[in-house]
């Protein structure tokens, strides 16, 4: 596959992780896919994954800002925005909007996306954004 076709690959996805379609990702997705970060083995484990996420964050949409690819991969910086009205891992809805930023490289092989590889993302940010935690920064703020 050529990288631009890569990268259709991978707008793909984020057309059907946004439009909640988890029957495009039998497309787009190989079915002994592996998700690192998130510690998941196979097409219908990431599914379920989505599901709860989508419970959990109904209104969640991810913009792809920047996206490379080389060899098999493809790396791309998002931006995100959700709403929590759903139990999330245990906690309660806080109704709290949140904003994220994350870059995400995948590996394609024959068509088809087979590893998330890496995720970097501010998850500390994105609990105290929830109200799980209170970070209050450091105390002198000056700091060089």
């Amino acid at each position: 596959m050529s990288l631009e076709e890569n990268k259709a690959i991978v707008r793909s996805l984020f057309e059907a992780f946004n439009k909640r379609n988890l029957t495009l990702l039998d497309e787009l997705i190989a079915l002994d896919y592996v998700d690192h970060p998130r510690q998941l083995r196979g097409l219908e484990s990431y599914k379920q994954y989505l599901t709860m996420l989508y419970k959990s964050f109904p209104d969640t949409h991810e913009t792809i800002e920047n996206i490379i690819a080389e060899g098999d991969k493809v790396c791309i910086h998002l931006k995100g925005t959700a709403t929590h009205t759903g139990e999330y891992r245990g906690l309660a809805p806080t109704g709290k909007k949140t904003t994220w930023e994350s870059v995400v490289i995948w590996r394609i092989i024959e068509g088809k996306i087979v590893e998330m590889l890496a995720v970097v993302s501010d998850e500390l940010d994105f609990l105290k954004q929830l109200g799980v935690i209170e970070y209050k920064g450091f105390p002198d703020e000056n700091i060089s």
